[in-house]
C-alpha cells in the first residue's frame, strides 16, 4: 500500500500552489465573463409587469424600494387588492421584501404551481433529450412537495439552478428568529434531501427549529431555511472568491430588512455560506444579534472586529473537518481571510463536539446543534465553549433559557 504525506503543512502548499496557478491564469488570460443573450426570466417578467401596473389609477411602487415603503404601501390596501396583486405577480409579489408575509406565502404557491405546469409540459417535450426530460420532471416533483400544505416558501425563483427560501414556524409572532445561510451546491433541487436530511437548509432548519424548542419550550421561534441566493457550485473558482458572496450578502441584507417585527435575529452561516454573512456584515441591521459561523473558509477579513457589526461573531469547526487544511488567507481576491476559530480573530469559539465531517453541525445530539439552539433563544450564559478559558461567554448578558428543566 502506498504511503501518501497528507499533513495539513503540505495540504496548505498544495493549495497555495493551487490558488498561485489559477491566479496567474485569470492575470493572463482577463478577469471577463461574457454574457450570451437570454430571454426575460419568469422572475423579471413578472417584474417588469408590476412596473407596468398600476392601481387606483397609480403607478405601483418600485419593487426594490425600501422594505418599510412597500409595508407601507400593502398596509394601506383592502385584503382583497393585496389578493389580487398576489395573483396578478405571483413572483414580485412573492420575492419582494416589505410584502406581507402571509402573502409572499400565498404569491410563491400560485407561483410554484404556474412553474410546475411549465415542467410538466417540458417533461414532455420530444426537443428535449432524455436527461433534460429527467430535469424537468426533478424540478417539477420539487415544486410539488414546495406547495405541501403547511410549507411557508418567503422566496422562490425558478431562473437557473433556482432560489429559494422557507420559513419554518411562525414568523410574525416570533420572539426570535434565526437564518441558516448554507454554502456550496446549494440549489433549488439540493433544498431538501430525504437521504442525509440535515446537510441540505430545510433539514438544518428544522434541525435548529427543534432544538430551539427543546431548549426554550415557552419561546416563540422562526427559523428560515435561507437559500435565496446563487451559491457557487463545486469547490471551483466561484468558491474561492467572493464574488458570489457579495451578491448573496446583498440579498441576505434586503431579506433581513424585510422581516417582520423587531424581534432579534441570529444568523447560522455554514462553510460558503459564512462568507456571504461576513461581506453582509457591515450592512446589516442591528437587530441581528448574532451571527454564527461553522465550517468556516474564512468571513473576508483578519479579526471579528473588522466586520463592524454591532452583532457578537461565534465560531467553530469540529476535529474531523477537512476546511481546517485550506490555506486562511486572501490572495489577489482568492481566498477568503482568516481563520475564525483562531485566536487572533476574536470570534466566541463555541465546542463543535459530536459533529462529524464539513456538512455535520446540524446533527440532533450534537454539540453544535446545541450550541446553536442556545443562541438563537438568547441563552448565552448556557453556551459550551470550546476553551477551557471560558473567552466566549465574557461580557455576555444572556438571558436563562425559559422552561427548561
Amino acid at each position: 500500500m502506498t504511503s501518501f504525506d497528507t499533513s495539513p503543512q503540505l495540504n496548505v502548499w498544495r493549495a497555495l500552489l493551487a490558488l498561485a496557478v489559477v491566479f496567474v491564469m485569470l492575470a493572463t488570460t482577463g478577469w471577463t465573463a461574457l454574457r450570451s443573450h437570454r430571454e426575460a426570466t419568469p422572475l423579471q417578467t413578472s417584474l417588469s409587469s408590476w412596473e407596468h401596473g398600476r392601481i387606483h389609477g397609480q403607478q405601483l411602487p418600485d419593487p426594490d424600494a425600501a422594505p418599510a415603503r412597500l409595508s407601507r404601501f400593502f398596509a394601506s390596501l383592502t385584503a382583497q387588492e393585496r389578493t389580487d396583486l398576489a395573483r396578478r405577480y405571483p413572483l414580485a409579489v412573492g420575492n419582494m421584501n416589505g410584502a406581507p408575509v402571509a402573502l409572499r406565502y400565498r404569491a410563491n404557491r400560485l407561483a410554484l404551481a404556474d412553474q410546475r405546469k411549465v415542467e410538466l409540459k417540458r417533461m414532455h417535450d420530444s426537443r428535449l433529450s432524455p436527461a433534460g426530460q429527467q430535469e424537468a420532471g426533478r424540478r417539477m416533483h420539487r415544486y410539488e412537495a414546495l406547495m405541501h400544505e403547511g410549507r411557508h416558501i418567503l422566496a422562490f425563483d425558478p431562473d437557473g439552478a433556482g432560489r429559494v427560501a422557507e420559513v419554518i414556524g411562525n414568523l410574525q409572532k416570533a420572539e426570535r428568529v434565526s437564518v441558516v445561510v448554507p454554502g456550496v451546491d446549494t440549489d433549488l433541487l439540493t433544498f431538501q434531501r430525504t437521504n442525509s436530511m440535515y446537510r441540505a437548509p430545510v433539514g438544518m432548519a428544522k434541525s435548529l427549529y427543534a432544538a430551539e424548542k427543546a431548549a426554550s419550550p415557552k419561546t416563540r421561534t422562526a427559523v428560515i431555511a435561507w437559500a435565496d441566493y446563487t451559491a457557487p457550485a463545486g469547490l471551483g473558482i466561484d468558491s474561492a472568491t467572493a464574488m458570489r458572496a457579495e451578491e448573496g450578502a446583498v440579498r441576505l441584507n434586503a431579506m433581513v430588512r424585510g422581516l417582520p417585527g423587531s424581534a432579534p435575529v441570529s444568523l447560522f452561516c455554514h462553510s460558503y455560506g459564512s462568507v456571504v454573512c461576513g461581506v453582509a456584515a457591515h450592512t446589516l441591521p442591528r437587530r441581528v444579534a448574532d451571527i454564527a459561523v461553522a465550517a468556516s473558509p474564512g468571513m473576508r477579513v483578519e479579526k471579528a472586529s473588522h466586520l463592524d457589526t454591532s452583532a457578537q461573531v461565534w465560531a467553530m469547526r469540529d476535529a474531523t473537518d477537512w476546511v481546517q487544511d485550506v490555506p486562511y488567507l486572501e490572495l489577489g481576491g482568492l481566498g477568503h481571510g482568516a481563520d475564525p476559530v483562531s485566536a487572533a480573530f476574536g470570534a466566541r469559539v463555541l465546542s463543535a463536539r459530536g459533529a462529524k465531517g464539513h456538512a455535520g453541525y446540524f446533527e440532533p445530539g450534537t454539540e453544535s446543534l446545541l450550541n446553536f439552539a442556545e443562541i438563537g433563544v438568547g441563552a448565552y450564559r448556557s453556551v459550551h465553549c470550546a476553551r477551557e478559558d471560558n473567552v466566549c461567554q465574557a461580557g455576555l448578558s444572556g438571558v436563562a433559557p425559559t422552561g427548561r428543566a
